[in-house]
């Protein structure tokens, strides 16, 4: 494992996860968020957005993080590990709730300084409906890329599968 690519629904843990993963594997990590949003929650330009990510992608080694639809092909193409946080939308609108709380007025770690955290109802329906809509259309894309792919379906079997990796 290289050339990593995290994705699953907002509030998964999909930062956390390449967090730990970085410490353990010593590869640097990359947050699309924080690569895409400016300060203020200004959107970044689709191209430069996509100049950024192609310039991480030409690394040697490299853990990212996100979905951003613009950019998943590339990514896909690119790695050779994906690491799917499917997990239910439950355990996802309650972890984005406590994010919210835990990072009230500041910005969260894994994400450009002045994006304050927030939560509305778009991105709540978004996670609650992620496993109905956008996960069927991550699985068919998942099928087309010869990357390993690794499937979590709970928190406790990502949490048993860094355990096991950082035994190594």
């Amino acid at each position: 494992m290289k050339k990593i690519l995290i994705i699953g629904s907002g509030g998964a843990g999909k930062s956390t996860m390449a967090r730990r993963l970085s410490d353990i594997l010593s590869i640097p990590v990359y947050h699309l968020d924080a690569l895409f949003w400016k300060p203020g929650w200004e959107q970044s330009d689709r191209d430069e957005f996509r100049h950024k990510t192609q310039d991480i992608m030409m690394q040697e080694q490299w853990i990212i993080d996100g979905n951003f639809n613009s950019t998943m092909e590339q990514r896909l193409e690119m790695c050779d590990t994906v690491i799917f946080l499917h997990y239910s939308r439950f355990i996802c609108v309650s972890r984005a709730i406590k994010r919210r709380l835990q990072y009230a007025n500041r910005s969260r770690p894994d994400m450009t300084e002045g994006c304050k955290e927030k939560l509305d109802l778009d991105f709540l329906k978004w996670i609650w409906f992620y496993n109905d809509r956008h996960a069927p259309v991550v699985m068919g894309r998942l099928n087309k890329t010869d990357a390993r792919i690794i499937i979590h379906r709970s928190p406790a079997e990502t949490e048993k599968w860094l355990n096991d990796l950082s035994s190594f």
